[in-house]
């Protein structure tokens, strides 16, 4: 599977939030920890809803969680 154009602070969100485990937030937004795992790695990308319930889950605007790496 190849990466997609929308990026992602995921990761350093979560450590900012005292270390929060990517278990921790898949909970919170009712996704499996492997979702996240794929998400941080830039594999997936996440559905309108999707990306919502992680901004939520961390407290901050989707646009402070994900953005847009034009590939070309």
């Amino acid at each position: 599977m190849s990466g997609t154009p929308v990026g992602n602070d995921i990761r350093r969100l979560r450590f900012e939030r005292g270390e929060m485990t990517q278990q921790a937030l898949a909970d919170a937004c009712g996704v499996t920890r492997q979702t996240i795992i794929a998400l941080e790695a830039g594999k997936y990308a996440p559905s309108l809803e999707l990306a919502f319930r992680i901004a939520h889950a961390l407290d901050v605007r989707i646009e402070d969680v994900f953005h847009w790496s034009n590939p070309g």
